[in-house]
């Protein structure tokens, strides 16, 4: 018991060492990025008065797409957000070097977001953490099993970091990537994304990312709005995903530019929407914070508005992200949940139905709402948005409108983006042969699982599978094929080193609901 505590609370240590370092490095991105974006609105604004300024533009962007594009090249799995890989990695079924997707997602990502595209960094921030969790186990020759635990440790630093929320942060890390609250990986990971957020906080101060002020709780009698706009969200999260996944297949149809400089297509889009409104360009964070100035003015046209800033965000956003860039997909998507509750706020406010101080509120409900609903992650997004925002005030609203649009996307068969994005990279990397090394991996069974109530012996267990250990509460139990399984149980199966990606989807198959006839 006192080695294992040893064990416990150094790496824990190891936790906090990630955290600090991921707070540095996402310290230094966001810093990257800033700066980049206030140079590329500047030629934009020198454009305004000399249209020469725009030779200066179209050769950046364009070197901006071939360096990013390189790195891509280099290292496909610097591409797109970085979470699918970190998901997979988890899984047991990828492994990358960590240094050289590091830096390359460093600067690809300081390079591609400050140009204004519709992308996000958390994403890009989640695998800088968990790249640097990874680069601290080999550091420290961790066993396969707490390597995971930093790299998973990292993720939630990075994402703490980039928005500086960690609670949301780890919570984010268990529910959609690492599908694990075991009590080893919640409180390195929360260590480690508090230790993240602390860094980050002497960078940019402790104001939140996006302190919306709304001081008016929203009433019960108008409740009726949360169920509509709930739907709303749920149908425009669900089209998000459809569009998302069926412009990838255009992408690669296009064959007069080479899969690694398609960032060239949403680049040049770009310039256009910049020139004419620079406001709404980059992750979305600017224009989240003047839609309080924008819902206060009334009238048919500030619907119009709204409503054609969001189908622009929509189109765009999936266009940038498809393009294979270094890119994240948060921001821009709260960004769009926004503008979908101002438009619809104002709409209702010109028909009378809604008071306009309760506008505010539904443009920060809409953004836990499309989370919700898109990444399926609702827990998190009721806990991002509340310390995004800043305010306690709210958590039964956000619920009810992240829980009616998560139920609209499930209805119409959605399933969650990342885990999507994850199995299309699976037919590409496919899954190693047997090491024959032993590897470990935690399952928790839940109350719906088949395994409830069985004994071990009774259970078709996956090949070369043994049980080990089975943790109910504080109790270890040795099991023996007598043993019965109980909900609530974790797990803990020796596996093949490189079989464990294959042993875990099976394992997933047995966890589902059992139906007679």
């Amino acid at each position: 018991m006192k080695n294992e505590n040893n064990t416990s609370l150094k790496l824990l240590g190891q936790a906090l060492i990630v955290g600090i370092c991921t707070g540095i490095v996402v310290g230094l991105f966001r810093f990257g990025i800033e700066k980049t974006t206030a140079f590329w609105l500047h030629l934009f604004s020198l454009a305004h008065r000399n249209p020469v300024w725009f030779i200066a533009i179209i050769v950046g962007f364009l070197l901006v797409a071939v360096v990013a594009g390189y790195f891509v090249k280099q290292q496909p799995h610097v591409g797109g957000s970085g979470i699918p890989e970190v998901k997979l990695e988890l899984q047991g079924k990828l492994s990358v070097k960590w240094f050289p997707i590091l830096w390359r997602k460093l600067i690809g990502g300081i390079l591609v977001i400050g140009t204004g595209l519709f992308l996000g960094p958390e994403g890009p921030s989640l695998q800088l953490g968990s790249s640097i969790g990874q680069g601290v186990g080999e550091s420290f020759k961790q066993t396969k099993t707490n390597s995971r635990v930093l790299l998973a440790t990292g993720a939630a630093s990075g994402l703490s970091a980039a928005f500086g929320a960690p609670l949301s942060g780890s919570l984010f890390v268990l529910e959609e990537v690492f599908h694990n609250f075991s009590p080893r990986v919640w409180m390195n990971a929360l260590a480690g994304a508090i230790a993240a957020n602390f860094v980050v906080s002497n960078f940019f101060g402790l104001h939140p990312a996006l302190a919306i002020p709304y001081n008016h709780s929203f009433p019960i009698p108008l409740y009726w709005h949360l169920v509509l706009l709930g739907l709303v969200l749920g149908l425009c999260g669900h089209l998000y995903k459809v569009g998302l996944f069926g412009l990838k297949k255009v992408y690669l149809k296009i064959k007069i530019l080479p899969r690694w400089l398609h960032g060239l297509i949403p680049l040049a889009i770009l310039i256009p929407i910049a020139y004419a409104w620079p406001l709404i360009t980059g992750p979305g964070n600017r224009l989240i914070l003047s839609l309080s100035d924008m819902i206060t003015t009334q009238g048919w046209v500030t619907v119009g508005m709204l409503a054609f800033f969001f189908v622009l965000r929509l189109v765009f956003s999936i266009v940038s992200y498809d393009s294979g860039l270094p890119s994240g997909i948060f921001l821009p998507i709260l960004t769009m949940g926004a503008l979908i509750g101002g438009t619809y706020g104002t709409f209702m406010v010109q028909l009378g139905l809604l008071p306009q101080k309760l506008v505010v509120n539904l443009v920060i409900f809409s953004m836990a709402g499309l989370f919700a609903a898109i990444i399926r992650a609702p827990f998190t997004a009721v806990i991002l948005i509340t310390e995004m925002v800043g305010s306690l005030l709210h958590l039964m609203p956000l619920a009810v409108v992240a829980f009616i649009a998560l139920l609209v996307d499930e209805f119409l068969g959605g399933r969650p983006i990342y885990d999507s994005l994850a199995e299309a990279m699976e037919g590409k990397n496919g899954v190693a042969k047997e090491s024959y090394r032993e590897d470990q991996l935690t399952v928790p069974v839940y109350e719906s699982s088949q395994l409830v109530d069985k004994k071990v012996a009774d259970i078709d267990w996956p090949e070369n599978t043994l049980v080990k250990l089975i943790r109910r509460g504080s109790e270890e139990i040795i099991p023996n094929g007598k043993t019965v399984i109980a909900a609530g149980d974790m797990l803990i199966l020796a596996v093949d080193q490189n079989m464990r990606g294959k042993v875990y989807d099976e394992m997933k198959k047995l966890q589902e609901v059992e139906f007679d006839g």
